[in-house]
Protein backbone atom coordinates (compact mmCIF):
# COMPACT_ATOMS: atom_id res chain seq x y z
CA UNK A 1 0.00 0.00 0.00
CA UNK A 2 1.53 3.69 -0.48
CA UNK A 3 1.98 6.34 1.64
CA UNK A 4 -0.29 9.03 1.52
CA UNK A 5 0.09 12.81 1.96
CA UNK A 6 -1.55 15.83 3.01
CA UNK A 7 -1.77 18.12 0.15
CA UNK A 8 -3.36 21.79 0.22
CA UNK A 9 -5.65 22.54 -2.61
CA UNK A 10 -5.55 26.56 -3.98
CA UNK A 11 -8.72 26.38 -3.68
CA UNK A 12 -10.55 29.88 -2.52
CA UNK A 13 -13.64 28.96 -1.98
CA UNK A 14 -14.56 32.94 -1.59
CA UNK A 15 -15.37 33.13 -5.14
CA UNK A 16 -17.73 30.00 -5.59
CA UNK A 17 -20.94 31.53 -6.67
CA UNK A 18 -23.58 28.48 -5.42
CA UNK A 19 -25.45 29.66 -2.16
CA UNK A 20 -27.22 26.14 -1.53
CA UNK A 21 -25.42 24.78 1.53
CA UNK A 22 -25.32 21.07 -0.13
CA UNK A 23 -24.22 22.51 -3.48
CA UNK A 24 -21.83 24.73 -2.12
CA UNK A 25 -19.86 21.73 0.04
CA UNK A 26 -19.79 19.86 -3.02
CA UNK A 27 -18.95 21.93 -5.41
CA UNK A 28 -16.01 23.12 -2.93
CA UNK A 29 -14.78 19.62 -2.21
CA UNK A 30 -14.34 18.65 -6.08
CA UNK A 31 -12.91 21.47 -6.84
CA UNK A 32 -10.36 21.08 -4.12
CA UNK A 33 -9.99 17.62 -5.23
CA UNK A 34 -9.31 18.44 -8.93
CA UNK A 35 -6.58 21.12 -8.41
CA UNK A 36 -4.70 18.84 -6.21
CA UNK A 37 -5.34 16.10 -9.00
CA UNK A 38 -4.26 17.75 -11.30
CA UNK A 39 -0.75 18.23 -9.74
CA UNK A 40 -1.04 14.42 -9.19
CA UNK A 41 -2.42 12.39 -12.14
CA UNK A 42 -1.60 9.23 -10.95
CA UNK A 43 -3.01 9.54 -7.56
CA UNK A 44 -6.34 8.89 -5.93
CA UNK A 45 -7.26 12.41 -4.04
CA UNK A 46 -9.85 12.78 -1.25
CA UNK A 47 -10.79 16.28 -0.81
CA UNK A 48 -13.11 17.42 1.84
CA UNK A 49 -15.16 19.89 2.49
CA UNK A 50 -17.48 21.39 6.08
CA UNK A 51 -19.47 24.19 6.43
CA UNK A 52 -22.02 25.23 8.92
CA UNK A 53 -25.08 26.46 8.35
CA UNK A 54 -27.89 28.54 10.65
CA UNK A 55 -31.04 27.82 7.88
CA UNK A 56 -30.13 28.37 4.83
CA UNK A 57 -27.09 30.98 5.61
CA UNK A 58 -23.33 29.19 5.24
CA UNK A 59 -21.41 30.34 7.96
CA UNK A 60 -17.61 29.81 6.94
CA UNK A 61 -14.13 30.28 9.12
CA UNK A 62 -14.24 33.20 11.06
CA UNK A 63 -12.10 36.32 9.92
CA UNK A 64 -11.23 36.97 13.33
CA UNK A 65 -11.48 36.33 17.16
CA UNK A 66 -14.21 38.96 16.56
CA UNK A 67 -16.30 37.55 14.04
CA UNK A 68 -15.75 34.21 15.59
CA UNK A 69 -17.36 35.70 18.76
CA UNK A 70 -20.32 36.94 16.53
CA UNK A 71 -20.35 33.51 14.87
CA UNK A 72 -20.56 31.49 18.30
CA UNK A 73 -23.30 34.46 19.78
CA UNK A 74 -25.32 33.51 16.49
CA UNK A 75 -25.32 29.90 16.91
CA UNK A 76 -26.21 30.02 20.71
CA UNK A 77 -29.31 28.16 21.57
CA UNK A 78 -29.78 27.39 17.92
CA UNK A 79 -29.60 23.98 16.21
CA UNK A 80 -27.63 24.35 13.44
CA UNK A 81 -26.51 21.76 9.85
CA UNK A 82 -22.94 20.80 9.53
CA UNK A 83 -22.67 19.63 6.02
CA UNK A 84 -19.31 17.79 5.06
CA UNK A 85 -18.72 16.64 1.27
CA UNK A 86 -16.64 14.57 -0.08
CA UNK A 87 -15.23 14.04 -3.34
CA UNK A 88 -12.35 11.21 -4.79
CA UNK A 89 -11.09 11.91 -7.86
CA UNK A 90 -7.78 10.80 -9.87
CA UNK A 91 -7.27 12.19 -13.03
CA UNK A 92 -5.68 9.94 -15.36
CA UNK A 93 -8.25 7.31 -14.74
CA UNK A 94 -10.86 9.88 -15.86
CA UNK A 95 -12.78 9.46 -12.66
CA UNK A 96 -14.69 11.68 -9.81
CA UNK A 97 -17.25 10.19 -7.21
CA UNK A 98 -18.65 12.71 -4.73
CA UNK A 99 -21.20 12.77 -1.93
CA UNK A 100 -22.14 14.87 1.26
CA UNK A 101 -23.22 13.99 4.48
CA UNK A 102 -25.59 16.36 6.54
CA UNK A 103 -25.92 16.31 10.75
CA UNK A 104 -27.90 18.19 13.20
CA UNK A 105 -25.89 20.27 16.57
CA UNK A 106 -28.18 21.80 18.69
CA UNK A 107 -26.01 24.43 21.02
CA UNK A 108 -26.61 25.07 24.46
CA UNK A 109 -27.11 28.95 24.86
CA UNK A 110 -23.38 29.74 25.44
CA UNK A 111 -22.18 31.62 28.70
CA UNK A 112 -20.25 34.67 27.18
CA UNK A 113 -17.23 33.29 29.86
CA UNK A 114 -17.35 30.02 28.44
CA UNK A 115 -16.83 31.65 24.50
CA UNK A 116 -14.11 33.91 25.40
CA UNK A 117 -12.35 30.61 27.51
CA UNK A 118 -12.61 29.14 23.81
CA UNK A 119 -11.55 31.81 21.98
CA UNK A 120 -8.94 32.22 23.78
CA UNK A 121 -7.49 28.77 22.97
CA UNK A 122 -6.87 29.79 19.52
CA UNK A 123 -8.82 26.96 18.41
CA UNK A 124 -12.01 28.82 16.71
CA UNK A 125 -10.32 30.77 14.04
CA UNK A 126 -9.27 27.96 11.30
CA UNK A 127 -12.99 26.21 11.65
CA UNK A 128 -16.39 26.39 9.90
CA UNK A 129 -18.84 27.90 12.35
CA UNK A 130 -15.96 28.89 14.91
CA UNK A 131 -16.08 25.65 16.70
CA UNK A 132 -14.68 22.37 16.53
CA UNK A 133 -17.20 19.85 18.35
CA UNK A 134 -14.46 17.86 19.48
CA UNK A 135 -12.59 20.81 21.56
CA UNK A 136 -16.11 22.24 23.01
CA UNK A 137 -17.88 18.94 23.26
CA UNK A 138 -20.66 19.19 25.86
CA UNK A 139 -19.55 23.12 27.10
CA UNK A 140 -21.37 23.84 23.84
CA UNK A 141 -23.36 21.01 22.30
CA UNK A 142 -26.84 19.91 24.00
CA UNK A 143 -27.67 17.11 21.18
CA UNK A 144 -26.22 15.81 17.88
CA UNK A 145 -28.19 14.20 15.32
CA UNK A 146 -26.57 12.58 12.93
CA UNK A 147 -22.84 11.50 12.41
CA UNK A 148 -20.06 12.83 15.06
CA UNK A 149 -17.68 12.60 12.30
CA UNK A 150 -19.21 14.33 9.95
CA UNK A 151 -19.33 17.28 12.63
CA UNK A 152 -15.10 16.61 13.46
CA UNK A 153 -14.71 16.94 9.13
CA UNK A 154 -14.36 13.58 7.92
CA UNK A 155 -17.70 11.50 8.00
CA UNK A 156 -15.28 7.98 7.79
CA UNK A 157 -18.64 5.92 6.67
CA UNK A 158 -19.44 8.18 3.98
CA UNK A 159 -15.51 7.79 2.85
CA UNK A 160 -15.85 3.98 3.06
CA UNK A 161 -18.41 4.09 0.92
CA UNK A 162 -17.46 6.58 -2.00
CA UNK A 163 -14.29 4.68 -2.00
CA UNK A 164 -15.82 1.02 -2.21
CA UNK A 165 -18.05 2.53 -5.38
CA UNK A 166 -15.31 4.67 -6.54
CA UNK A 167 -12.75 1.08 -7.03
CA UNK A 168 -15.49 -1.07 -7.63
CA UNK A 169 -15.61 1.49 -11.25
CA UNK A 170 -19.23 2.93 -10.36
CA UNK A 171 -17.34 6.84 -9.74
CA UNK A 172 -18.50 8.73 -13.04
CA UNK A 173 -16.42 9.45 -16.08
CA UNK A 174 -15.23 12.67 -16.47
Amino acid sequence: MDDFRVVPSGVDETKIKERDPVKFALEAAILKARDIGERHPSSLVIAADTIVCLGNRIIGKPRDRKDARRTLGALSGTRHRVITAVALFKKDEGKLRSGYEESFVRFRRLDASAVETYLDSGDSLDKAGSYAIQEVNDAFVESLEGDYDNVVGLPVGLLRRLLESFLAGEARAL
